[in-house]
């Protein structure tokens, strides 16, 4: 699934993305700890890890999304 970071918050790591169909999904601290990432910007297009469906729907994991050509 594919997000686009609408709020970071580097201190506290935690966030909101929204989805491709406007869905919009809180992120915390836990998304980040199997990932490499550090930093992200308004804007960026993430990859999303998430659990679960509908209203129960959590995003468990954030990567920066990147083309492969």
């Amino acid at each position: 699934m594919q997000g686009t970071v609408r709020s970071f918050d580097p201190q506290s790591r935690s966030g909101t993305v929204l989805l491709d169909d406007g869905v919009e999904l809180p992120y915390d601290a836990d998304a980040f700890a199997t990932s490499t990432v550090r930093h992200l910007r308004i804007g960026q297009r993430v990859q999303l890890q998430t659990t679960g469906e509908g209203a129960d729907l959590r995003v468990t994991g954030v990567s920066i999304y990147t083309l492969h050509g």
